[in-house]
């Protein structure tokens, strides 16, 4: 057994996810790609089998265990990186549609390798940048979950995000422990985005216990026209 199988099999115990061979299989494969593509693109700079199998492949399956997503749901994983959280979901929940957005292009062609390799359906990777992405119609308001993982403070994260929820929606944003400073500064921004705070939790990954926390955000409203602004605004001139 290899030692990503066995750190998959106790930690997705402790948290009470029951994982196939077939998806353990899978989880392998994915694990042996990233290694051998982060030789020739930059994709993590964790690569033990102990700490990827719990702080990438276990941390982006926490979401399921905050909220209920419904059965073949839209998800949006922007800045996923190498695939987080979006191809372990779409491993676990082969019933999600699952859209990958990444403004690297040669971390999105790493991210179809993954999906040829692992012969996954209803996913796709697409090159872009968050803000020129959520102005897109077909992008826009369309999906029932936007999910995204330590890419930028909330305040700009929700700018990135928001846009592309649909009416009833949830932004989820899994973060590490100390997220109150960021909550407080980015409470203007969810307002003026058209989403209101539903919930936060506190939770340590197993194992290795690294304390991360999950903020749930509802779309109430539809995000004013003019968000998000052109490129590189929301991290310059956040709304605070």
């Amino acid at each position: 057994m290899s030692e990503v199988t066995a750190t998959l099999k106790k930690a997705a115990d402790e948290i009470g996810l029951v994982l196939l061979e077939d998806q353990i299989h899978s989880f392998n494969t994915y694990y042996e790609l990233i290694i051998d593509w982060n030789k020739k693109i930059n994709l993590t700079a964790i690569t033990e089998p102990r700490e990827v199998a719990v702080k990438h492949f276990i941390d982006s399956l926490t979401c399921l265990n905050t909220i209920q997503i419904t059965p073949h749901a839209k998800i949006l994983d922007i800045g996923t990186g190498a695939g987080f959280p979006g191809i372990p979901l779409k491993i676990f929940r082969p019933d999600l549609s699952i859209t990958l957005m990444d403004s690297l292009n040669k971390r999105v062609t790493f991210l179809n390798e993954v999906i040829n390799n692992l012969g996954l359906t209803e996913i796709r990777a697409l090159h872009d940048r968050a803000e020129d992405f959520g102005q897109k119609k077909e992008h826009r308001e369309k999906y029932d979950y936007v999910i995204s993982r330590a890419v930028a403070r909330l305040a700009v994260l929700s700018e990135y995000c928001l846009p592309c929820v649909k009416l009833g929606g949830y932004f989820i944003s899994q973060k590490g422990p100390d997220i109150v400073d960021e909550l407080n500064e980015a409470k203007k921004a969810i307002h003026i985005l058209g989403g209101s705070l539903e919930n936060t939790h506190k939770l340590e990954l197993p194992i290795i216990k690294d304390g991360r926390s999950l903020i749930v955000i509802k779309k109430d409203k539809l995000t004013p026209s003019e968000y998000p602004r052109k490129a590189g605004t929301p991290a310059k001139k956040p709304i605070i």
